[in-house]
C-alpha cells in the first residue's frame, strides 16, 4: 500500500506497505440514487450470486431483498418519510455543521418571470430524444457535465433510496478474527474472501460492525410461492462458507470498474482512488448545504472512527440510524490489546497474591 493509507500502523494492520495501486473505493451519493437497483442485478450477474428466496416485493418496502447478505453484495434501500422526518433531518444537520440557513435574495421581476409553477420542479434539459435507437444505453458521466444535480425540493414527501454495499474497513474486524485466513487484504487495500480457504466456522460475522457478511445458505429462509420456483433448485455455489462484496477484485486487476459503478445510470455510485472519493464526498456536500439541504452528510470518511475510516463513503441525507447503519461502528478487536493488558496485570495480581499467602502461611 502506498502512503496514502492512514495512520502509522499501515503495516501492521494488514495493508500493502510497497504497493503499486493506489486504494480503491466507492463514493456512494444517495441524494441523486433514483433506486433503479441497476446495481444490484449488476452484481448478481457478474459475481453469479443466486436469488435471495423469492422475487415477491416486502410488506414494509418496495424491496424483495432486504439487506445485504451472502447473496446480495449491492443493496438499495427505499425509506419513506414525511414532512416531520424532512425537517428533523434538515435540523439535525444544522447541528452538525453548524450552519445557519442561507439567505433568499428578492426576486427581480425578470428572474419572476422566468420561475416554474409553485411546487413543481422542474428538470434540466437533456437535449435526449427517448425514442431514438440507443438513447436509453448506459450514459457516458462527462454528459451530465453542467447539469443541476440538487435534489427536488419536496417538502411533503421524498424516498430516501440508498444502495448499501460491504465497506471495505481500514480496520476490518472480520479480517482480524477469521481464523483460517480465508479473509485477505488486495493490493488495492479491499478485502476480499477465499471461499476454497473458508470452514464457514462464522466467526467473520460476529466480527463484522456493519452486518455485512454472511455465510451462504440454499435460500430456503424464504417460503416460495407457487408462481416462483423453489430455491432449493438453484445453483448455490460455495454454499455454507462466507461471502460479501470482493469490490470486483477480479475487474480491478484488469484494470476494470466494479459492476455496480460502471451500471449506475445517475453516477450515485462513484468508484476510484480512496482519496479521490473522499474529496468529490465532501465537494459536494459543500455544494448541498450551500443550496439549503443541511441534511446531507457524510458517513464514513472520519479515519478517527472506530473503524479508521471505510472504503465506501457515503453521503446520506438523514442519519445513519435511518439507513440501518451504525452511527459509531467500532471493530471488536479495537480494544484487544487494552483488554490484554489488563488480563496480564489481573494475571499478575493473583500470582502475587498466591504467592504471599504462601510465604504468610510458611511463617505461620
Amino acid at each position: 500500500m502506498t502512503t496514502s493509507t492512514f495512520g502509522h500502523d499501515t503495516v501492521a494492520d494488514g495493508h500493502w506497505a510497497h504497493s503499486a495501486h493506489q486504494r480503491k473505493g466507492f463514493f456512494t451519493d444517495t441524494s441523486i440514487c433514483i433506486g433503479c437497483k441497476a446495481c444490484e442485478v449488476a452484481c448478481k450477474e457478474w459475481n453469479r450470486n443466486p436469488q435471495d428466496g423469492t422475487y415477491e416485493l416486502l410488506g414494509s418496502s418496495y424491496d424483495n431483498t432486504g439487506g445485504l447478505g451472502a447473496n446480495t453484495w449491492r443493496h438499495v434501500a427505499f425509506i419513506e418519510q414525511d414532512q416531520e422526518r424532512i425537517e428533523r433531518a434538515r435540523e439535525s444537520g444544522r447541528k452538525l455543521v453548524s450552519l445557519g440557513m442561507p439567505t433568499i435574495r428578492p426576486r427581480t421581476d425578470e428572474a419572476a418571470a422566468v420561475q416554474p409553477a409553485p411546487n413543481l420542479p422542474s428538470a434540466p434539459e437533456m437535449n435526449v430524444d427517448l425514442l431514438a435507437p440507443g438513447a436509453l444505453q448506459p450514459t457516458d458521466p462527462e454528459d451530465f457535465n453542467g447539469l443541476d444535480t440538487t435534489p427536488p425540493d419536496t417538502p411533503d414527501f421524498r424516498w430516501l433510496m440508498s444502495s448499501d454495499v460491504c465497506k471495505h474497513c481500514t480496520h476490518a474486524g472480520c479480517l482480524d478474527v477469521c481464523p483460517t485466513g480465508a479473509l485477505f487484504r488486495t493490493e488495492f487495500d479491499t478485502v476480499v474472501v477465499q471461499n476454497d480457504v473458508c470452514n464457514g466456522c462464522g466467526t467473520c460475522v460476529a466480527g463484522c460492525p456493519f452486518g455485512v457478511i454472511e455465510r451462504r445458505d440454499d435460500g430456503t429462509i424464504n417460503t416460495p410461492t407457487d408462481r416462483d420456483r423453489s430455491a432449493s433448485e438453484m445453483d448455490v455455489p460455495d454454499k455454507g462458507t462466507a461471502n460479501k462484496c470482493t469490490l470486483c477484485y477480479d475487474r480491478l486487476v484488469d484494470g476494470q470498474t466494479p459492476a455496480c459503478a460502471q451500471t449506475c445510470p445517475t453516477t450515485s455510485i462513484k468508484f476510484g482512488d480512496h482519496e479521490d472519493m473522499v474529496a468529490q464526498a465532501h465537494a459536494r456536500v459543500e455544494d448541498l448545504h450551500a443550496k439549503g439541504l443541511t441534511e446531507a452528510r457524510l458517513y464514513g470518511a472520519n479515519p478517527n472512527d472506530g473503524v479508521g475510516g471505510i472504503g465506501s463513503v457515503f453521503l446520506l441525507l438523514d442519519e445513519p440510524e435511518v439507513y440501518g447503519l451504525p452511527p459509531d461502528p467500532r471493530v471488536p478487536t479495537k480494544d484487544l490489546p487494552q483488554m490484554l493488558a489488563s488480563a496480564g496485570v489481573a494475571a499478575l495480581g493473583m500470582v502475587a497474591a498466591a504467592g504471599l499467602a504462601f510465604l504468610g502461611s510458611r511463617r505461620s
